[in-house]
C-alpha cells in the first residue's frame, strides 16, 4: 500500500465531520440517484417497444422470417416493458449514480486515491458497454443459432419441434448475458486498481495466471448458457483481458517508479 503523505492526512483531517453530516450528505446523494434513475427509467419506458426490438435483433436475424414471440399470461408483455424501462433506466442513469456516488466517497480519500480512482471510475461504463456489444454481436447469434439448431420437422409418427421463444423469458435471457458479460469485462479495472493502490502487483499477477484461466473458465460455465460456444466466447476474451491486467499494472509500477526516482532526485542532499 502507498503511504500517505502528510499534506494527504491534513486534507482528509480538513473533510472530517460529524456522523450526521455523513448521514444527511448520504440521504441528498440517495435522493439525486433515484431522481436520475426515475427519469431514465420514464423515457427508456416510453421506448420499452424500441428498446425491445433492438434487442430481439439478433433472434430475428438467427431464425430468419416465420419465428414470432409468444406470450402466456395477460400481462407478460407489459411487465417485460416494465423491465426494460428499469434494465435501460440503470444503464441511462449510471453516470449519474457514479458521479453521486463519487462525491460522496471522494471527500474521505487521500489525494493520491482519488486520483488513482476516478480515471478507472470513468473506464467502468466503457468496459461495461463493450462487453454489452459483445453480446448484442457476437455471442447471442451463435447461441440462438446454436440453440435453434435442435429444432425438428415433423413427418409420420414424428412430432416437430419448434422454437417458440416467450417474450419475458428472452429479455430475462437476455439482460443476464448482458450483465455477466458486461461486470466480466470489468477486470482490467479491478486488477488496475488494485495494482494502482499496492494492493496487488505484476508478478503477483504472472505467478497466478495459470489459476486465474481455470477460475475464468469457471466463472464462464456458470455465468452462460450450457454450450461450449457460449463458454469459449465469454473465457477467451477475459483471458486477454487478465493479460491485458499484467500489462496496465506493469505500467503502473514502472510509472511509480519514475515518480519516486523523481522525488528522490528532487531532494536535497
Amino acid at each position: 500500500m502507498i503511504a500517505p503523505s502528510p499534506e494527504d492526512k491534513a486534507e482528509l483531517e480538513a473533510t472530517k465531520a460529524p456522523l450526521l453530516e455523513h448521514l444527511i450528505e448520504l440521504r441528498k446523494r440517495l435522493i439525486h440517484a433515484i431522481i436520475a434513475f426515475v427519469i431514465c427509467f420514464v423515457i427508456c419506458f416510453s421506448f420499452a417497444k424500441q428498446i425491445y426490438a433492438f434487442l430481439t435483433a439478433p433472434l430475428a436475424h438467427a431464425l430468419g422470417p416465420g419465428h414470432h414471440l409468444i406470450y402466456t399470461a395477460l400481462y407478460e408483455t407489459f411487465f417485460t416493458y416494465v423491465k426494460v424501462g428499469m434494465f435501460g433506466g440503470v444503464c441511462l442513469a449510471f453516470p449519474i449514480i457514479a458521479a453521486q456516488l463519487w462525491m460522496f466517497v471522494a471527500p474521505g480519500l487521500y489525494r493520491h486515491e482519488r486520483r488513482a480512482f476516478l480515471p478507472f471510475l470513468l473506464a467502468t461504463p466503457v468496459l461495461f458497454i463493450i462487453g454489452a456489444a459483445f453480446v448484442m454481436y457476437v455471442m447471442l447469434p451463435y447461441a440462438i443459432r446454436f440453440f435453434a439448431g435442435y429444432e425438428t420437422p415433423g413427418g409420420p409418427g414424428v412430432l416437430a419441434i419448434q422454437l417458440q421463444p416467450k417474450v419475458s423469458e428472452y429479455l430475462d435471457f437476455v439482460m443476464t448475458l448482458i450483465f455477466a458479460f458486461g461486470l466480466t469485462f470489468q477486470m482490467p479495472v479491478l486488477l488496475s486498481l488494485l495494482g494502482r493502490v499496492g494492493i496487488v502487483s505484476s508478478e503477483q499477477l504472472r505467478s497466478a495466471r495459470r489459476f486465474a484461466i481455470v477460475g475464468i473458465f469457471a466463472v464462464a460455465a456458470v455465468l452462460t448458457p450450457p454450450d461450449i460456444v457460449s463458454m469459449l466466447s465469454l473465457a477467451v476474451p477475459l483471458v486477454g483481458l487478465y493479460e491485458i491486467s499484467i500489462l496496465c499494472v506493469r505500467l503502473i509500477e514502472r510509472n511509480r517508479a519514475a515518480e519516486l526516482a523523481g522525488t528522490e532526485v528532487a531532494k536535497p542532499s
